[in-house]
């Protein structure tokens, strides 16, 4: 490798990758990257999310508190309602940009739960 693409190839800092272990720590969940994904489709508040993610509305809460915990998503009071929306859009891309890409894989759906066979 030249210098040229080895100062362009610049190994991440330490802060930077725990943070992104922590997103992606987050993230491990299913119900918690589907509720990223939900809401990034859209504000809503913790009733319609459980509706949608198929979540006892208990967990759901749990799994947004996690989730603005993290700076992953925020909240804001409309009369008695509290509606959740995407706290960065960073993440919502990702996510929504890694489940259409596993989603349109040749073999999608094949190998149900292969990546955490192999201990992810």
């Amino acid at each position: 490798m030249t210098t040229a693409s080895a100062d362009r190839c610049a190994d991440p800092s330490g802060p930077a990758l725990g943070e992104a272990a922590g997103v992606f720590g987050l993230l491990a969940s299913p119900a918690r990257l589907h509720i990223v994904w939900a809401l990034s489709h859209g504000e809503s508040d913790v009733t319609g999310l459980a509706e949608r993610v198929g979540g006892a509305l208990p967990a759901v809460s749990q799994h947004l508190a996690k989730l603005k915990l993290g700076g992953l998503v925020r909240s804001r009071r409309e009369g008695r309602r509290v509606v959740y929306l995407v706290d960065d859009p960073d993440v919502a891309e990702m996510v929504g940009w890694l489940i259409a890409r596993l989603g349109t894989r040749p073999d999608a759906g094949e190998n149900p739960g292969l990546v955490r066979d192999l201990g992810a």
